[in-house]
């Protein structure tokens, strides 16, 4: 929703290329898209311009990606008598696994993995849930967005998956790098894996972790397999970095923060109950 009212045609085509990205995560091919679209009155010239700017995003997105439109609905007239929802495509994204053996999930599977990213940290903050939700605004512009490079970054992914190189694969998205990671440490609430991780040279900490720059996944794997992950990045010519290590029981990044697994559990899988409690 606010990508796409900060720049309809490439927030839409992010929606499509996360849904493609979700999907090759879990070890999947996209292969086409649903979708649902939800827009105001469009009798009102804005709204009219933002639906069909969306629309732009989403097919020059689906030629790119390669993956048809299937189907979908029109969802208008979405408003209060003060202003209208956030233009919101829904993408729904088929993917087909052809062996369930290289089904992949998300969460750090085993101590002393070697943890890297896919793609690459630019530092963009424009509509994201960090300007959101610490300072209050809907501002800027969307993520840019490459699509040949999400290709490139999604066949890469797969590649290493259907390879047996990795344990987990996650993408960056809402939050950034810094959520995704917490995300890859507590997602397997049975057995949490914390980690520790170095950023980069930056210009700004709260940029780098929690910007929302695209085409960007997490992935860790036995250490022994570096060489070869890295490899199959150099010939799809995706950028590679390694970040850390899994292990111990919290998240960190040395001399920035220590995170507890345990504090951010109880946020992350209490936050409903807590908020209706200050109710």
């Amino acid at each position: 929703g606010r990508y796409v009212y900060l720049n309809p045609r490439w927030g839409a085509a992010i929606a499509v290329a996360e849904a493609a990205r979700n999907v090759v995560v879990s070890g999947a091919r996209p292969v086409a898209i649903t979708n649902c679209l939800n827009f105001g009155n469009p009798y009102k010239p804005e709204i009219y311009w933002q639906f069909k700017e969306a629309i732009a995003g989403i097919a020059e997105a689906c030629r790119v990606l390669e993956t048809p439109v299937t189907g979908g609905n029109v969802s208008f007239y979405n408003e209060s008598p003060d202003r209208a929802v956030y233009p919101t495509p829904v993408i729904g994204m088929l993917g087909i696994l052809n062996d369930v053996r290289h089904a992949m999930t998300g969460f750090f599977k085993n101590e002393g993995d070697e943890i890297a990213l896919l793609g690459a940290n630019l530092e963009e903050v424009g509509g994201s849930e960090f300007l959101k939700v610490m300072h209050g605004q809907v501002a800027g512009d969307c993520p840019f967005i490459d699509l040949q490079e999400e290709r490139s970054i999604q066949a890469a992914c797969l590649e290493a998956i259907q390879t047996g190189l990795i344990n987990s694969a996650h993408d960056v998205s809402d939050g950034g790098l810094g959520v995704a990671m917490a995300e890859c440490c507590i997602m397997n609430h049975e057995h949490p894996i914390g980690a520790t991780f170095e950023l980069w040279p930056y210009d700004r900490a709260d940029f780098a972790l929690f910007g929302e720059s695209q085409s960007r996944i997490i992935i860790s794997y036995t250490p022994w397999h570096r060489g070869a992950i890295a490899q199959i990045c150099q010939k799809h010519g995706v950028p590679f970095t390694v970040l850390g290590r899994t292990g111990g029981t919290t998240l960190k990044i040395p001399e920035l923060l220590e995170v507890s697994l345990a504090e951010m559990m109880e946020r992350y899988y209490f936050a409903i109950e807590m908020m209706m409690e200050k109710i």
